[in-house]
């Protein structure tokens, strides 16, 4: 179908990574040569235990320098997949590093726009104006407060008692010491007689 509306997709692909796919790849490699290599050395060394079999001594002793010869290829095939890895392991963190370091970049960025819009000065004139506005108010306060007379002054704290005496608006204790109630007895159940019968005779 081609590019959408003819624009190219941007890879996000980069170097870095296309590097650590190749060591990768190189890694992998080695390893599948190290495999086929081991299996080959354990064939060797049974077919050199069937040479000293069947009495071929030179012959079991030639292949066995072979062996020998490619056990120290494995070993530098190993050194060289350590080697590797290391490498891939380098490069990732170093782009981890370098995420990190764009990440400062930016928020460095960002506070010296911030800094930029509120500057030192800045804060001062607005503290400044803050307590320029406190003072006016309590200016407008004080002026507010004088303007009553000792009358009006009065009047407001006789209506505020009158409110507060009705909130406390309770029955007056009595004056006088009450009278003393004696206790009265309670009255006495006649017990009803018993009556004893006779019977006739």
């Amino acid at each position: 179908m081609g590019n959408l509306f003819g624009r190219k997709r941007q890879s996000r692909v980069t170097e870095q990574d296309k590097a650590v796919l190749q060591l990768k790849q190189q890694r992998d490699k080695l390893k599948q040569y190290q495999k086929r290599i081991t299996q080959q050395l354990e064939r060797e060394r049974e077919i050199a235990r069937q040479l000293l079999r069947d009495g071929r001594k030179e012959r079991a002793k030639l292949l066995l320098k072979k062996k020998r010869y490619q056990e120290q290829l494995l070993d530098k095939t190993e050194n060289q997949i350590t080697s590797l890895e290391t490498m891939v392991q380098n490069i990732e963190f170093a782009q981890i590093e370098m995420k990190v370091v764009e990440g400062l970049q930016i928020g460095n960025e960002c506070l010296k726009k911030m800094h930029q819009v509120m500057s030192l000065e800045e804060v001062e004139r607005i503290l400044e104006e803050t307590q320029e506005a406190v003072e006016y108010q309590r200016q407008i306060d004080e002026l507010l407060s004088g303007s009553f007379t000792q009358e009006d002054e009065d009047t407001i704290l006789e209506e505020l008692n009158a409110i507060t005496q009705e909130e406390l608006d309770l029955p007056e204790v009595p004056s006088e010491p009450l009278p003393e109630k004696k206790p009265e007895k309670a009255p006495t159940k006649a017990r009803p007689q018993r009556v004893d019968m006779v019977a006739a005779s």
